[in-house]
């Protein structure tokens, strides 16, 4: 009778175990997820951009952001993640099918984005110096840079997050 006692609280012991620890929340490293915690304890998705702003927010050191997959809008200073990491200009003109696409398709899948991989979207209408730089000559044309903005490779028509991934050098 002893050893059926004993037996029922290891198992109840084991049981409160498992449970405590299953019930965990999960890591909430912004490398690792786009998500946070908000002041009412709710988990919340973050875009690219407000992840940036949340890195900022919190003091934390903005070189972080090379660990993060991006996509978001141009600007000439978001080529030094290049230094760690790869750089994707993305001409894109909202006018045009397969451009809005494949935005839809890279907003849906942001989680997809792999570390150290920046997707820049730049604007095809207003972007005339750099569609002159990279001889852009039309729209859904996507242009991989070094940290100096020189071209490392350049194609076009790209209909997913993936063929744009696999075309990365």
């Amino acid at each position: 009778m002893k050893n059926i006692v004993w037996i029922i609280i290891i198992i109840v012991v084991l049981g409160g175990i498992f449970l405590l620890t299953s019930n965990k929340p999960a890591d909430q490293n912004p490398e690792s997820d786009n998500s946070a915690i908000t002041k009412s304890g709710e988990q919340d998705k973050l875009t690219p951009d407000e992840m940036m702003e949340e890195i900022e927010r919190q003091e934390i050191d903005p070189t972080l952001a090379e660990f993060m997959g991006i996509y978001e809008d141009y600007s000439p200073e978001k080529l030094a993640l290049a230094n760690s990491g790869k750089v994707v200009l993305f001409f894109h003109a909202p006018w045009c099918p397969t451009c809005r696409s494949l935005n839809k398709n890279i907003s849906k899948n942001l989680s997809s984005i792999p570390p150290n991989i920046a997707i820049l979207k730049t604007d095809y209408d207003n972007e005339t110096a750099l569609k002159q730089k990279y001889g852009v000559t039309y729209q859904h044309t996507l242009v991989q840079v070094d940290a100096d903005g020189n071209i490392i490779a350049k194609w076009s028509g790209s209909p997913t997050l993936g063929a744009v991934l696999g075309a990365i050098k």
